[in-house]
């Protein structure tokens, strides 16, 4: 007599079956990921203390980085250094909210009271 198996013991099967699956198609995302862009050296201008160099690698998750936090609302994705109005980035627009200072603005992250954290 041929035994079959109980449902319970398919479900399971099941289960790991799919879970095993989810971790190939999550790892073979991972891998297809694009790499971050690296450094930025905004050039100096004006009355400007120093350059500032973005560097994306301290501003996401490197492993999972949310790309639309910033872009294409604050900053152009296709021009590196533009903002997304095309606007050059100031301290009053700063002020305002807009570009760096959506984010630095002394409550989400440091704010540009100190000129030497970016400017160098």
């Amino acid at each position: 007599m041929r035994r079959t198996a109980r449902p319970a013991t398919r479900f399971a099967a099941a289960v790991v079956a799919f879970a095993a699956v989810a971790l190939v198609a999550a790892a073979s995302a991972q891998s297809k990921m694009p790499k971050l862009p690296g450094p930025y050296e905004f050039k100096q201008t004006g009355d400007s203390p120093g350059k500032v160099t973005f560097n994306h690698a301290s501003h996401v998750d490197e492993s999972a980085p949310s790309c639309t936090s910033c872009h294409p609302k604050a900053f152009s994705i296709l021009k590196a250094g533009a903002t997304a109005d095309g606007k050059p980035i100031t301290h009053a627009a700063m002020e305002k909210g807009q570009s760096c200072g959506a984010c630095h603005n002394g409550t989400k992250s440091f704010g540009f009271d100190d000129c030497s954290v970016c400017h160098r």
